[in-house]
């Protein structure tokens, strides 16, 4: 088994960031059954984004990623219960694989939302901390894992997103950003400009008729 592995589906790495997620919060029910682990990836809760697998949907999930070696079945008892193999396939500690978890889990984050949102999977010391092993994910001789995304405007710190699903479309963010309007104009303050226009070029019209009045009066031709 390489270390290069194929482009995963959102549904693909959302049971495997449940599956990361369950063995560190309900380790007395880990490994997951079928139908545990279809609860976990179509919780309402911590996810982004929401979705609803069926529960043939995620055994199709299983049985790729089962091909790819990431899960692995237990054998015995009367229910067939799945546990993921991340570390020994992407050769990474459990510190990423929570963090990756995370991302799998709730989409793109700043390293300060990692922290608090892989809490119960790994307490980091601090945020340098969640840096320093985003780096070593992105900078992964075998190839990266997460990335670092384009600073949004406003925001004060840069997001990561993982790269299980393939890469970002970072050149059409960017494009957005450079196709949003200058400066800090809102929507808001647009339509509030057309409403003094509009009031504007209504007042004009009663000057005008005002003044084409005065001149009739005074016998006066309009120039």
């Amino acid at each position: 088994m390489t270390t290069t592995l194929p482009v995963l589906s959102l549904l693909e790495t959302r049971v495997l960031g449940v599956l990361a997620e369950k063995q560190r919060t309900v380790p007395d029910t880990y490994p997951l059954t079928l139908n545990a682990l279809a609860a976990g990836c179509n919780q309402k809760t911590s996810r982004d984004p929401i979705i609803e697998a069926s529960e043939s949907e995620v055994q199709a999930a299983l049985d790729s990623l089962k091909f790819l070696a990431l899960v692995v079945e237990s054998s015995g008892g009367r229910v067939a219960r799945y546990a993921h193999n991340i570390e020994r396939v992407l050769h990474i500690p459990a510190q990423s694989t929570a963090l990756l978890a995370a991302l799998m889990l709730r989409g793109p984050q700043t390293a300060g939302e990692l922290r608090i949102n892989s809490e119960r999977l790994h307490k980091f010391a601090d945020i340098s901390s969640v840096e320093s092993f985003l780096v070593e994910l992105a900078e992964r001789g075998a190839g990266a894992l997460v990335v670092e995304l384009p600073r949004q405007p406003g925001a004060r710190e840069n997001r990561w997103v993982h790269l299980l699903s393939g890469a970002p479309a970072i050149e059409e963010q960017a494009a957005a950003v450079s196709a949003s309007p200058p400066g800090d104009v809102t929507v808001g303050e647009i339509a509030a400009l057309k409403a003094n226009v509009a009031k504007l070029e209504a007042e004009v019209s009663e000057l005008r008729a005002l003044i084409g009045k005065l001149y009739a009066e005074l016998g006066i031709a309009a120039g």
